[in-house]
C-alpha cells in the first residue's frame, strides 16, 4: 500500500499547487470538496473495514476454503458471482470486503466472479438504471454481460490459481 500512497499524496499535492497557482481560490474549493466527501464517506469506510476485519476472524478458514477457496471449484466461483452481483455499495464496500476474504483463504477465481458480478450485474443499480436508461436497455445491457463474471473467475483460477 505504500507505493499507491506515495502516487496517490504526490497526485494530490501536485493538483493543490497547479490550483494554488491558478490564483482563483481553486485549492480551497477542491479542499473543500474532499472534506465534503470525507465527512460522507467516512462512515461507509469505517464500516466496511469493519465487515472486512471480522469476515477474516469470525469465518473459520475451513468454511471459507470449502465455500469459496480454489477448491470450491465452480461452486465457489458461482457463489462469487451471485455475491458480487448482489453486494451493495461501491468500491469502499467491495474492495475491503475481497481483501478479507483473499486473507482467510478465498480463491482468486471466486474473487475475480465477485468484482466482476459487482461490477457488471450491480443489482442494487438496476432500479435507476431502468429508471433512466429504460427497461429494454437495461435487460440488453444484462444479457451482453451475463455470463462475464463466472468466465472472468474461472479464467483467473485457471491462469492464476496456483499463485496464491
Amino acid at each position: 500500500m505504500l507505493v499507491p500512497t506515495i502516487i496517490m499524496g504526490a497526485l494530490a499535492i501536485a493538483l493543490l499547487l497547479i490550483g494554488y497557482y491558478r490564483g482563483q481560490g481553486q485549492h480551497i474549493v477542491g479542499v473543500k470538496s474532499a472534506l465534503n466527501m470525507t465527512v460522507e464517506i467516512l462512515p461507509l469506510l469505517v464500516f466496511a473495514f469493519i465487515v472486512a476485519g471480522m469476515v477474516q476472524v469470525l469465518l473459520p478458514r475451513e468454511l471459507i476454503s470449502k465455500w469459496v477457496g480454489a477448491e470450491s471449484g465452480m461452486r465457489g466461483i458461482l457463489i462469487g458471482t451471485i455475491a458480487g452481483g448482489f453486494s451493495p455499495g461501491g468500491p469502499y464496500v467491495s474492495l475491503p470486503i475481497v481483501a478479507g476474504l483473499l486473507r482467510t483463504g478465498a480463491g482468486i477465481g471466486t474473487m475475480v466472479a465477485f468484482l466482476t458480478g459487482w461490477s457488471l450485474w450491480a443489482v442494487s443499480r438496476l432500479p435507476m438504471e431502468i429508471g433512466i436508461l429504460g427497461w429494454k436497455f437495461t435487460g440488453i445491457r444484462m444479457a451482453c454481460t451475463f455470463f462475464f463474471p463466472p468466465i472472468a473467475g474461472l479464467i483467473a483460477q485457471s491462469l492464476f490459481g496456483r499463485f496464491q
